[in-house]
Order: C-alpha cells, then sequence, then structure tokens
C-alpha cells in the first residue's frame, strides 16, 4: 500500500486514513493544512490506486479491504515515523477511516485522535487512552448501537476525554469535496480548523 508523506521528518506525524471513497485529492488540502501547524501527514491508500466516485462503486471498493492489514499499515507508518525522530502520534479518519481510526487507538499508540461521520459499537469498543474529537454531520444513520450517544456514554464511562460537534445542514461525508451530493465547502473548513487547532494542543509542544 503506497503512503504519501507531507511536512517534516521526524515532527510529529498525523496518519490520515481516508473513507470509502478511496484516497481523492481532497485530502492533499487537509495535508497541507496540518502542516501549515508544523505536523508531518502520512495518507496510505488502502485501496491500491483505486478510487469511486458514486456510493455503489464505493460499496463495492470497501468490501476488498483487509482491516487487519489497514491497521498494520498504521503500525508500519508509526513505527518507521519514530526511528526519524517523531515523538507524537495523531490519527484523522473519514468515515470508514475515522473507525479504523478509534479502533487502531485503542492500542495506545496514538496521542490525539479525529474522526469525522464514526463511532465504534459497543462489540468492537474497547478503551481509548487518548482524547478525541469527533465530527459529525448533522443527519447520518448508525447501526444499533453504534450512534454518537451510546458512543459518548461508552467513552465516559472509560474516562477518556472527548469533545465533539455538530455541523448543522450537513450529511455523512460533508467533508469530501469530491463528492458533490454531500459535501459542504464551510461546514468542511470550520471542522477542518478545529481538526488543525486540537492537533496543535495535543501534538505540539
Amino acid at each position: 500500500m503506497e503512503t504519501e508523506y507531507y511536512g517534516p521528518t521526524g515532527a510529529p506525524i498525523v496518519v490520515v486514513l481516508h473513507d470509502w471513497f478511496g484516497r481523492l485529492p481532497w485530502l492533499e488540502r487537509v495535508a497541507l493544512e496540518l502542516v501549515r501547524e508544523g505536523l508531518q501527514v502520512a495518507i496510505p491508500d488502502f485501496f491500491d490506486g483505486r478510487t469511486a466516485a458514486d456510493e455503489q462503486q464505493a460499496r463495492a471498493l470497501i468490501d476488498t479491504i483487509d482491516i487487519a492489514g489497514a491497521l498494520s499499515v498504521v503500525d508500519d507508518i508509526i513505527d518507521e515515523a519514530r526511528l526519524y525522530g517523531t515523538e507524537k502520534v495523531g490519527e484523522l479518519g473519514f468515515s470508514t477511516g475515522g473507525w479504523l481510526a478509534l479502533v487502531h487507538a485503542q492500542g495506545g499508540e496514538a496521542d490525539a485522535v479525529v474522526a469525522y461521520y464514526s463511532s465504534v459499537a459497543e462489540k468492537h469498543h474497547g478503551v481509548i487512552p487518548c482524547p478525541l474529537l469527533l465530527q459529525y454531520a448533522e443527519s447520518d444513520e448508525w447501526e444499533y448501537g453504534g450512534d454518537p450517544l451510546a458512543f459518548y456514554e461508552r467513552l465516559e464511562d472509560h474516562g477518556t476525554p472527548v469533545s465533539h460537534f455538530s455541523y448543522l445542514g450537513t450529511r455523512h461525508h460533508f467533508a469530501n469535496a469530491s463528492i458533490r451530493e454531500t459535501s459542504d465547502p464551510q461546514a468542511a473548513a470550520l471542522a477542518l480548523a478545529r481538526t488543525a487547532a486540537f492537533f496543535s494542543a495535543h501534538l505540539l509542544d
């Protein structure tokens, strides 16, 4: 799986995990915003260069993902970054990528996590020991037990520091500028600013 890197080697790193549409060009703007904060960014490609233009194609792509392999890729990125002097690690995920980030963070490797329109159902939920920022659309659908309210309650029970925002008038994938049907540039810009500020506060001295 090829990974794109941005920013200075040795700086705190944010691993960005794409949604089920694949690693589309809009993620570069996200990366550059974080680089401006002084962070390094890595964006792995879990679909080996394939991308989707609509939800039907995206469903076909997500069916091919190797979850264990994807989590292992995140481990490898973090291990390599540490070899070059990185001390702090953030994870940023969108939808499916947000779920992967939240699951991976249960292993204790991350110092901060931001997840967009993502949660973890009880059957996959373990203790997440780092601060979380959760970004939600106003209108969304969740599997039983995976709705944000139930997720918040489990996080609070475990003592996880968590903050969250919901963006009025938005739907799932509102941050993905490549998907015109659901993208909301104003909400996406505000969410990205909050994301950058969150990582700066938790990853930079």
